[in-house]
């Protein structure tokens, strides 16, 4: 079912159109800070810039513990930044903070939901608690977006788990919010769900809203997001679409079958990169802005060999991910 009507969005306005007014997200040197006491200070997030376009599809990577929920709570208003500013489309959370928590919904890692009330009722509590008048909630859509009018008077206990996840949805939306943050949001959950959610999510996107993801399941971002931001201990050490962080590793493998064993590579192949892997197996490893496959298969050629197979391997998010996780986690000073 269509999501159109679920969110808010500015009438004429295209995904990714707008310059700085279509920023869904504004973070300027966000910084938290823990422990009172100078010597117990521990500082979770060191001065983050961030902008997230309205309509995006966004990605928030980083390992355990650097600071991507720090950072999620303090654009929903629940943990005080130490300083920075931020906004969430267009108002400032100092300045409007009701209209920040009026523009994001989140959904957590955690279940978050009371056994004792059925579907309905808990969409409809929560949409009294953000304001929204009877006459504009929207309960049967958005029950039916997630597929769950069939279990919308049935107890959230009886749920089965993937029923629970699109509740938590669902109860993201019943304010409208322009701004989705997913939180983990398949952690632990079976494949066929994770397909299902992940449908939801781009029919959402589709229909204008912006969604911010945390993930650790890195081949998700790549296949969803439009952009990525990669953090590591507190700081943003990336922020890029994804072809524009794959090209960060210059690197390509081709790998070619021949028609024949070998028993030592010929010179001519050696000298373009090649190590023989096995006696019919030959494996080269270059540089992809060279763009060098023409020049193999031609050396392969002149050396009378014919491929019977071939397969190309270039980086995926996960090595650039752990490349510049890395490289903070050992830099000095850090």
């Amino acid at each position: 079912m269509s999501m159109d009507g679920l969110v808010d969005r500015p009438k004429g306005e295209r995904i990714g159109s707008a310059p700085d007014a279509s920023y869904a997200v504004r973070l300027r040197g966000i910084t938290k800070t823990y422990g009172k006491a100078r010597a117990q200070q521990k500082p979770a997030l060191a001065g983050i810039d961030l902008d997230i376009p309205r309509g995006s599809l966004f990605g928030l990577l980083g390992p355990n513990g650097a600071g991507k929920s720090t950072l999620i709570n303090i654009m929903a208003g629940l943990v005080l930044k130490t300083a920075g500013s931020v906004e969430v489309w267009g108002a400032d959370i100092d300045a409007d903070p009701r209209r920040v928590r009026a523009s994001i919904g989140v959904v957590p890692q955690e279940l978050n939901i009371d056994p004792f009330f059925t579907p309905r009722q808990s969409l409809e509590l929560l949409a009294g608690l953000y304001g929204v008048p009877p006459s504009e909630r929207r309960t049967k859509e958005i029950l039916a977006a997630l597929n769950l009018t069939d279990k919308a008077e049935a107890y959230a206990r009886t749920l089965s788990g993937g029923m629970r996840r699109r509740l938590m949805v669902a109860k993201a939306l019943v304010h409208r919010p322009p701004v989705l943050v997913l939180d983990e949001p398949t952690a632990g959950v079976d494949v066929e769900l994770r397909q299902q959610l992940w449908a939801y999510v781009r029919e959402l996107n589709r229909a204008g809203t912006t969604v911010l993801l945390t993930t650790h399941y890195l081949q998700e971002a790549e296949e969803l997001c439009d952009r990525i931001a990669i953090m590591s201990q507190g700081r943003l050490v990336a922020c890029d679409t994804c072809d524009g962080l794959m090209s960060r590793i210059d690197s390509k493998t081709l790998t070619l079958v021949i028609d024949q064993r070998l028993n030592e590579l010929p010179p001519g192949l050696a000298a373009l990169g090649g190590v023989l892997d096995a006696p019919d197996r030959v494996v080269f490893h270059y540089r992809r802005s060279e763009a060098a496959v023409n020049h193999i298969l031609a050396a392969v050629q002149d050396h009378h060999l014919s491929v019977k197979d071939l397969s190309t391997e270039e980086a995926k998010l996960e090595d650039i991910f752990l490349q510049l996780t890395r490289t903070r986690a050992e830099g000095p000073g850090d």
